[in-house]
C-alpha cells in the first residue's frame, strides 16, 4: 500500500497554487505543533523518516541530524525527494515495499519519525514496520509515529448505524467523518504491538482530526532491552485541531 500525506497538517503542496503561503504554514506547523513534541529527541545522529511524501517534514528534520534516511513506498515520492534534496549529502532516499526496511542496517537509527501517513495503514503493515524498528533502532533509540486510533470506536453506537444513514448524518455534521483513518488500528493495539517487537510505548497523545472524536494518536516509544518499564502515559487532547487553527491564524497575521 502506498501512503501519501493527506490534507490539513500533512498536505502536499499544490502544484499550481500559492506555494510560498503553504511553506509559511508548514513552518508554522513544524515550529509550533511538531517540534515541541519531539524536541527532546533532537539533535541526533541518524534519523529515519518513513513515508515522507514530497519531503514536507524532511526539509526540517535534515537540520537536526548527521544523517537522514527517508523511505517511501511511492516511487514518485522517492524521486521527488531525491530531486529536492540532491544538494544535501546527509539525506538518502530509498524505495521500499510498504512494510519492510531491508535497506536499513541493524541498530543504526537514533530516531524514527512519521507524521500523517501511518494513519492510513492497516494493522498488519503497522506491525511489520514496528518489527523492523525493533531491529533497526539502537538500544535507547526513540520513535514518534502519528497513527490511527479509529479502531477504538469500533464498538461505538455510531458504527452500528447502516452505512447510507451514517453518510447522511456525517453530511449534516451529526457524526464525524473518518478522514480515511484505518479502522483496524488503535492506540491500545499500537502499544501492544510495540511490546511484542522489543519497543516500549512511553506516551500516547490521543487527538481529534477535523472532528470531535480522538481518531488519531501520536505515539512516542523507545527500544529498550529492560523488562521493567513504566506505564504508558496517556494524554487525551480534544483541542488539537483548535491548536492547529490558532497557529494558522497567528502565522497569517505575522505573515
Amino acid at each position: 500500500m502506498q501512503v501519501r500525506s493527506g490534507p490539513s497538517l500533512g498536505a502536499v503542496p499544490p502544484r499550481n497554487g500559492p506555494v510560498p503561503s503553504f511553506r509559511v504554514f508548514s513552518a508554522a506547523q513544524w515550529s509550533s505543533t511538531i517540534l515541541p513534541r519531539i524536541r527532546d529527541c533532537l539533535p541526533t545522529g541518524t534519523i529515519l523518516e518513513i513515508a515522507p511524501g514530497f519531503g514536507r517534514w524532511t526539509h526540517y528534520l535534515k537540520d537536526h541530524c548527521q544523517e537522514l534516511w527517508v523511505v517511501d513506498a511511492s516511487n514518485e515520492c522517492v524521486e521527488a525527494c531525491r530531486r529536492r534534496f540532491a544538494a544535501e549529502s546527509r539525506v538518502r532516499c530509498y524505495l521500499n515495499d510498504g512494510r519492510s526496511l531491508s535497506m536499513i542496517p541493524d541498530a543504526s537509527v537514533d530516531f524514527v519519525f512519521s507524521f500523517d501517513s501511518f494513519v492510513h495503514l492497516r494493522r498488519e503493515l503497522v506491525e511489520a514496520y514496528l518489527s523492523e524498528l525493533g531491529r533497526t533502532l539502537k538500544v535507547g533509540g526513540k520513535g514518534f509515529i502519528h497513527h490511527s486510533n479509529l479502531g477504538a470506536y469500533a464498538e461505538s453506537l455510531s458504527e452500528r448505524v447502516p452505512q447510507p444513514i451514517r453518510k447522511l448524518l456525517r453530511k449534516i455534521k451529526i457524526l464525524d467523518w473518518e478522514h480515511h483513518r484505518n479502522p483496524t488500528m488503535s492506540a491500545d493495539l499500537f502499544r501492544s504491538l510495540c511490546a511484542q517487537t522489543g519497543l516500549h510505548c512511553v506516551s500516547q497523545e490521543l487527538i481529534n482530526w477535523r472532528g470531535r472524536r480522538l481518531i488519531d494518536c501520536l505515539s512516542f516509544f523507545v527500544r529498550s532491552d529492560s523488562t521493567l518499564q513504566n506505564p504508558t502515559k496517556i494524554i487525551r487532547n480534544p483541542d488539537f485541531m483548535r491548536e492547529a487553527a490558532r497557529i494558522r491564524r497567528q502565522w497569517r497575521v505575522q505573515g
